[in-house]
């Protein structure tokens, strides 16, 4: 890709590198190995989220190591660091999960950090979970350096009695557990085979749902993020990756000449026609932040809303990322979306070809049962849509991939509970009633503290064959796996004294997905007078550390609770100090 050295007199690392006073700086440079040819040339960031804390993680420092030498094929000096990773899976269900959303602004600052301080000139970014992979994409495009993403992987299927399992499955075991459905035994046995090898989970979860918007949005390769994490050619990506950046610093195509509002919408088709997490919704509009481009929710949800859902992955589906990359992956879905005149073709991509020529390339078809054709999609509207309405001005996001259309319409009376874990001990407990929408509030970005995901409590749900029995409504999230009419980024959130604070139990609550409708029978005047008696947010444990400073910062939901001004009052650009 690259033919020659780059000359690095306009890049960063001119700062640390060049000219008779930077002599300190390059004894440094020789104590770690470099040679004189190796500290002149560019300098090249390949950061990784790896850690010992999940399966997502664990092989992203061995596939570094090949991004490491693609960039040195092309004339580049790579660096290798790391940055944090929560992981969902881990966290959730209990108090680590206000971590989670947190961990993504820390991706982005520790990211900008590092590249700042050692002046990088450009950035090979993998990422394996939910909120490692936004993260890292907030970086590049803040930086606006040369930037490449790649995926670590999804893990394989687990195999329980005949049939593919993921980590779903164990969560909502464990609603089954409950109910008497399942012995202790079987709920054993299930657990030591569900998750069988390295990656992030399996179905169209957050991770592989921004892993598909990393290759649509044009800052990853074609096709890298679907192989499986175990599969050794994933390294061949990897390289091509290491070598692309090269390619990409050669020619001065950096993250904000990929990520554009065209390069943004293209993702969010990806996200719809593939049933993909609803946390996307949080995710695009923070990337777009970065760019200074407006992208809030209500954008998001206007695509999702005319965009067919023909890719049947779970949770909805019956598949996985594993089958996905099989039939040929995310660029066979790209290649159905143009085909309805439903991409930007004229978006560059990492590969530094645009996304038209890109899927020119593509030679596949879909296959009519993991990708059925566009024109005969599985359902006509996308497989997230949003919600807006007296209980949601700011509005909400719902799944609705594998409902049909009888289960997009729910009205019911409010059960209201003040946080997750009263909610998860009533479900355990069965203190709730068929046809209730259970009320979830004080869970938002700045009253959580951290805007939690409920997959304990909708799986626990879904395993007492519930979860089409009841309704559940939030300020905070739910997971990629989630499934059944879980209503999610409620907002404003009760902490800002949103409609949610003042709802109360008995209340009437209509959910319609079709009109996407969110709406509480209570007057206007009667809502008033309940705001004038409002008591302010609940108060919370966190009143020092990351999470009371995140808390203090975090925005709007709607506008992908970030917590600084973005790129449009920014007065630099990194690449260009």
């Amino acid at each position: 890709m690259n033919s020659g050295p780059i000359d690095k007199s306009n890049l960063p690392s001119r700062h640390v590198t060049e000219g008779p006073e930077r002599a300190p700086h390059r004894s440094y440079l020789y104590a770690m190995g470099l040679s004189e040819e190796e500290i002149h040339q560019p300098l090249v960031g390949v950061a990784t989220c790896w850690n010992e804390a999940a399966p997502c993680n664990i092989s992203l420092n061995r596939q570094a190591q090949s991004v490491k030498m693609g960039v040195k094929v092309a004339h580049g000096t790579p660096r290798e660091f790391t940055t944090i990773t929560v992981t969902d899976g881990i966290a959730m269900g209990h108090e680590g999960m206000r971590s989670s959303l947190a961990s993504r602004e820390a991706i982005a600052d520790s990211v900008e950090l590092t590249m700042r301080g050692h002046c990088y000139d450009a950035i090979v970014g993998l990422a394996g979970c939910d909120k490692s992979l936004p993260g890292m994409m907030m970086a590049m495009v803040r930086l606006n350096v040369p930037s490449v993403f790649i995926y670590g992987g999804s893990i394989l299927p687990g195999r329980f009695e005949g049939r593919d399992v993921t980590v779903q499955d164990v969560f909502e075991a464990v609603g089954q557990h409950q109910a008497g459905n399942m012995s202790t035994e079987d709920l054993k046995r299930l657990e030591t085979v569900a998750c069988p090898s390295a990656g992030s989970c399996g179905g169209q979860f957050t991770a592989n749902t921004m892993a598909a918007v990393s290759e649509a949005i044009g800052l990853a390769l074609f096709q890298s993020s679907g192989a499986p994490a175990p599969y050794e050619s994933r390294d061949q990506f990897a390289e091509a990756s290491g070598e692309a950046v090269m390619n990409l610093l050669k020619h001065n195509i950096r993250a904000r000449d990929i990520v554009t509002r065209k390069s943004l919408e293209n993702a969010a088709r990806i996200v719809a026609c593939t049933g993909g997490s609803t946390n996307a919704g949080l995710h695009l509009p923070a990337i777009a932040h970065e760019a200074g481009i407006d992208f809030s929710l209500e954008d998001v949800c206007d695509i999702f809303r005319d965009t067919p859902y023909f890719v049947d992955l779970k949770p909805g589906g019956q598949y996985v990322a594993k089958d996905l990359y099989e039939v040929g992956g995310v660029p066979i879905v790209m290649k159905e979306l143009r085909k309805s005149g439903l991409l930007h073709e004229d978006c560059m991509t990492a590969s530094g070809r645009t996304i038209g020529e890109e899927v020119d390339r593509v030679t596949g078809a879909a296959d009519g049962k993991v990708i059925y054709p566009i024109e005969a999609p599985i359902s006509k509207t996308g497989g997230v849509v949003g919600l807006k309405g007296n209980l949601a001005p700011e509005g909400a996001i719902v799944k609705i991939a594998g409902m049909t259309d009888e289960e997009t319409t729910f009205t019911g009376p409010a059960h209201v509970f003040e946080c997750e874990e009263d909610a998860f001990e009533a479900v355990q407990n069965r203190t709730y009633k068929e046809g209730e929408v259970l009320v979830i509030r004080n869970e938002g970005p700045s009253g959580g503290p951290g805007m939690r995901e409920m997959l304990a409590t909708t799986a626990a749900l879904s395993g007492q064959g519930m979860g089409k029995k009841v309704a559940l409504i939030t300020d905070g999230r739910f997971s990629g796996a989630t499934r059944g009419f879980c209503v999610g980024h409620v907002g404003p959130e009760a902490a800002h004294c949103g409609p949610i604070a003042l709802v109360k139990d008995g209340d009437m609550i209509t959910l319609d997905a079709h009109k996407g409708e969110i709406s509480v029978d209570v007057s206007d005047e009667e809502m008033a007078k309940r705001k004038a008696e409002w008591k302010g947010p609940r108060d919370t444990i966190y009143a020092s550390g990351a999470l009371w400073k995140y808390a203090q910062q975090v925005g709007s939901t709607r506008k992908g609770a970030v917590t600084h001004p973005g790129g449009k009052m920014e007065k630099h650009i990194y690449a260009d100090l």
